[in-house]
């Protein structure tokens, strides 16, 4: 039929195309968050690795919007609660590809009111934090939070990004600082983190004020002590030459006076 003419006009026939389905809701499940992700993983990769644990209904690596490259993160979504749970217990520190992974539960920025919207629509790109602070601060500030925080509220939500080395926590004050063991760590955790609703509050993530190095500072007592303790015994260990000496001494003094 294409190109004949009917009644004077021709006629064009192509494959009918069918509508693209509209993006599935999956607000109301169940998100696992999966963090430490070498740069090759890929969203087929990470479903691949979680599909024995449950029906899937949602999965993807988040990547940059400017050069398209990981961000070492992604989301799992499964349809059942239990589902979720067993992955995140046997998924965490398990290898994909050339890292050890980290799961946790996903938390979820709340939807934005429709007049602010747009001005909340830009995201923080983990190129801009990371150029923010210098090299070696690795502290995040985390405030916002009226009620409910802990220690372990703070390590839960955070430990997904990287090895935490100290955590503060101001729960009268509504705010904490963690402290990781890398800036890049830090990094994706601000970039995360940053909007997310915890505890029923929404948070706000930023660079903390670099911490002093504890570590180097214990060595410095520690070695302060080990020479203040070779002192002693140098000190000691003379004492102990000089008693017999001081000793035939006095005997001998003693003999001349007789």
């Amino acid at each position: 039929m294409n190109g004949r003419k009917i009644l004077g006009k021709e006629v064009k026939v192509n494959w009918a195309t069918t509508p693209s389905s509209q993006k599935k809701d999956t607000s109301n499940h169940f998100h696992v968050f999966v963090g430490d992700l070498s740069p090759e993983i890929t969203t087929e990769d990470i479903k691949s690795a979680f599909a024995p644990f449950g029906k899937i209904s949602d999965a993807r690596v988040v990547k940059d919007m400017a050069t398209g490259k990981s961000k070492g993160y992604g989301f799992v979504s499964f349809y059942n609660k239990l589902d979720a749970e067993n992955a995140i217990v046997h998924m965490g520190g398990q290898w994909l590809g050339g890292r050890q992974i980290r799961t946790n539960w996903a938390t979820r920025k709340p939807p934005a009111p429709k007049s602010t919207q747009e001005n909340n629509t830009k995201q923080l790109r983990f190129e801009d934090v990371v150029n923010q602070s210098s090299p070696k601060n690795c502290t995040v500030y985390c405030g916002g939070i009226a009620s409910g925080l802990t220690d372990q509220l703070m390590r839960q939500t955070f430990s997904p990004f990287g090895q935490i080395m100290e955590i503060r926590v101001f729960p009268e004050k509504g705010y904490s600082f963690v402290r990781f063991s890398t800036h890049e760590s830090a990094a994706h955790a601000i970039v995360s983190v940053n909007g997310t609703t915890i505890e029923g509050h929404v948070v706000k993530c930023y660079w903390g004020k670099e911490s002093p190095d504890m570590t180097k500072n214990f060595q410095q007592v520690i070695r302060f002590f080990i020479a203040l303790f070779k002192v002693s015994i140098l000190h000691i260990y003379i004492k102990a030459l000089e008693t017999p000496f001081k000793r035939k001494q006095s005997e001998k003094q003693q003999q001349k006076s007789i």
